[in-house]
């Protein structure tokens, strides 16, 4: 791996989306390799980026640290003491289903890239690599488990974003109309990605109204949105009986 210069890190920040939960608390990746020097580079490049990294160089620490760190994304070496890459995620997967892993190791056959993938890793890089390359592809992992840009024109779900600014909506690069209202029930709900939210709670932010007979409102809209936004793909606007709505990345 060539080392980055600090003038290409300063330029891929202004090109990625800075990221948070929508508390605002940064992004968190664990990152695991036992090449201290490897790992401190690509904690370095992810703190440049603004995310909170925590780093452990054998497998059982590393369990124990996603265990009390609680990450939002791994990366992996394969080749690990004590418990190797593949090992690793199925034992922090038992207590953090679905988190993302992105594969980070010097086993680059093609026979190897398949078993990666089939065990479960997100995405494959193999080494030497890219600091700027596995910088992009962790900003795309993250983006699509429902963490916001903290882009206050932009909210990204997934494949959905939107813009506050110049009110544009797309979903996997493809516009999206919608009116005033619809469009504001969107934001709401994508400025609260995985939140169920009560009908209570969005006629009192989109429609301002108190919670009295309207309820028939919130479903009327939402349906409108299901119309524009899922027609046709895996659905992201589900409806969770007897507590409200809720948007996932699909």
């Amino acid at each position: 791996m060539n080392p980055t210069p600090a003038t290409s890190l300063s330029a891929l920040r202004e090109v990625l989306p800075q990221l948070a939960h929508p508390d605002g608390s940064p992004v968190r990746a664990l990152v695991v390799d036992d090449e201290p020097m490897l790992a401190d580079l690509v904690s370095m490049g992810l703190s440049l980026c603004g995310w909170e990294v925590r780093v452990a160089h054998a497998g059982r620490a590393a369990v124990e640290a996603a265990r009390g760190f609680v990450p939002d994304v791994l990366v992996l070496d394969w080749m690990l003491p004590e418990l190797d890459g593949i090992e690793v995620l199925a034992k922090v997967r038992s207590f953090r289903p679905g988190i993302p892993a992105l594969m980070l190791t010097a086993r680059d056959s093609v026979d190897d890239r398949i078993r990666g993938l089939a065990a479960g890793g997100d995405d494959y890089v193999t080494k030497p690599f890219s600091l700027e390359e596995v910088l992009i592809r962790l900003h795309r992992l993250v983006q699509r488990t429902g963490v916001m840009a903290l882009d206050a024109d932009e909210l990204v779900v997934g494949d959905l974003s939107l813009n506050v600014r110049t009110r544009e909506v797309s979903r996997g690069g493809e516009a999206i109309e919608l009116t005033t209202t619809q469009f504001n029930l969107l934001q709401y709900l994508m400025e609260n990605p995985r939140a169920v939210l009560s009908k209570a709670q969005i006629l009192d932010h989109v429609w301002d109204y108190d919670f009295g007979g309207q309820a028939n409102i919130v479903e009327l809209y939402i349906s409108y949105l299901r119309k524009r936004i899922d027609a046709g793909r895996v659905p992201m606007i589900h409806t969770v009986r007897g507590a409200g709505y809720v948007i996932r990345p699909a």
